[in-house]
């Protein structure tokens, strides 16, 4: 923390790195002084996400989104991993978490992708934060489900209108009734509706429906667009 304290005093970029048989870099975290700064004072939500081999080195790049009170976006901090294991996640994580002076002011909210690696980093070093996901890449892969499983095109819109009323749920009492009216709308494509429930509905409901995500301050943000 006194480290910290001294870099931010001296508007020096902080930074660490892990080594590899003790010579070769393999995770490397950087964040601007400036940014340390949004982060204490703008800390309730996040977005996290990964870029793939878009650089030199073809490392996974984890870029950390921040959001202003006014709705701005800031670079809260980047880092060049290995991989994309739960170790290294983690570790990034841990040094993004040392950002944070004030430990009662960690962040609130983070937005990820169902990236199953990052949620579980996510939960282990944020366990006090709410996880949402990102309804646009939801909606994207589900669409994508919908016309693999379901070959007249003419139903496609009515099948995602049912699917867009279930996910719009706007209260956990009314939930059950939605979820039967999606299935019986559905029910001719019984194969959609199984996947729907177990891939999405079953196992992170409470991570993109309406009734639960409004449970939550996330100030419009229920996609990683932004990042």
């Amino acid at each position: 923390m006194q480290h910290l304290m001294k870099l931010l005093k001296r508007d020096q970029y902080i930074h660490w790195h892990r080594l590899k048989d003790e010579v070769v870099v393999c995770d490397l975290f950087w964040c601007h002084p400036d940014a340390v700064k949004l982060c204490n004072a703008c800390h309730l939500l996040f977005l996290i996400d990964s870029t793939y081999k878009t650089n030199r080195y073809r490392l996974p790049l984890l870029d950390i989104v921040g959001v202003t009170p006014t709705g701005m976006t800031f670079s809260a901090a980047f880092a060049y991993l290995e991989d994309e294991r739960v170790n290294n996640i983690v570790w990034a994580l841990e040094r993004f978490q040392g950002l944070f002076l004030r430990k009662v002011r960690l962040p609130g909210i983070i937005v990820t992708n169902k990236d199953l690696v990052l949620m579980k980093a996510v939960n282990t070093m944020f366990p006090k934060c709410t996880n949402l996901l990102c309804r646009f890449h939801i909606d994207k892969n589900v669409k994508a489900k919908c016309k693999s499983l379901i070959g007249q095109k003419k139903v496609w819109d009515y099948v995602m209108d049912s699917w867009g009323t279930l996910a719009d749920c706007p209260s956990e009492q009314q939930f059950p009734e939605c979820l039967q009216k999606f299935e019986m709308a559905c029910s001719p494509w019984p194969m959609f509706v199984d996947y729907v429930c177990e891939t999405w509905i079953i196992p992170h409901k409470e991570k993109f429906v309406t009734a639960w995500k409004n449970n939550v301050m996330h100030l419009g943000n229920t996609t990683t667009n932004r990042y």
